[in-house]
């Protein structure tokens, strides 16, 4: 029992003497984290992300979320102080503290297999009667969604009147929307669709998705809330989208 409690003490400090190494060549403050208020020399890259400083080496906050952040603060009343009943979709590790201690118990978050959300849910069959909540948060989900038409009803259904919702996805095609849903082998999927498990790339018309579904939508990108210099500073790029500010009127 003491031999184990030791081993995983030493693994513990060697975890964080790994990280601290790795982070050596990041210290500086050039970089901004919005998410931690963390400074760094500069970002981390993240896997296949075109942008070589997509990641917080503080907090793994991608600059999708960086900006996202940015725009709740500056572009909703998510942290006014009134109450409201908040539903956070695929919870995002950098966001859950944060959004849980601003926003205290009408707080959830969900996901159909994510072991840190709170309750499982199927997006395209919500369990909460019309009307329960006055915001929703869902980013890179409806891309996995196959029926995503659907999932969208299903979120305008469960918001209060003048309720809104920020439902992000990666626009990829500059024309219409590209999906096949009788392609379901990974490989392939990958080659189309641009990852394993997504089942279509998003075009422009996206927007008219959320339309059809009863939004009113607005939609802002990166050059509408910062300058070059600022957007550099924070790491955030083209690469980080555009968001979707869904209203239900």
């Amino acid at each position: 029992m003491v031999g184990n409690s030791l081993y995983q003490t030493l693994r513990t400090r060697w975890r964080g003497v790994r990280r601290f190494l790795r982070n050596v060549p990041h210290l500086g403050t050039e970089r901004l984290c919005p998410v931690c208020g963390w400074g760094s020399r500069r970002f981390r890259e993240f896997r296949h992300h075109p942008n070589p400083e997509a990641m917080c080496v503080h907090c793994g906050a991608l600059e999708r979320h960086r900006f996202v952040w940015l725009y709740f603060h500056a572009r909703t009343d998510l942290f006014d102080g009134r109450p409201k009943r908040v539903l956070h979709v695929a919870p995002e590790l950098c966001f859950i503290e944060r959004l849980k201690n601003g926003l205290g118990a009408s707080y959830l978050t969900a996901d159909l297999a994510n072991k840190h959300a709170m309750i499982k849910m199927d997006i395209t069959a919500i369990q909460f009667p019309d009307a329960s909540f006055d915001a929703i948060y869902c980013s890179h989900v409806l891309e996995h969604v196959p029926d995503d038409r659907r999932a969208m009803r299903e979120f305008h259904r469960v918001l209060k009147p003048g309720g809104w919702a920020i439902l992000l996805v990666p626009i990829t095609v500059q024309g219409a929307t590209f999906e096949d849903p009788t392609v379901v082998d990974p490989a392939e999927r990958l080659r189309l669709f641009g990852q394993e498990d997504h089942v279509r790339r998003y075009g422009p018309d996206y927007v008219d998705r959320l339309r059809e579904a009863g939004f009113a939508v607005a939609e802002t990108n990166v050059v509408d809330m910062f300058s070059d210099d600022e957007a550099r500073r924070l790491g955030i790029t083209h690469c980080a989208g555009a968001i979707h500010h869904c209203r239900k009127s």
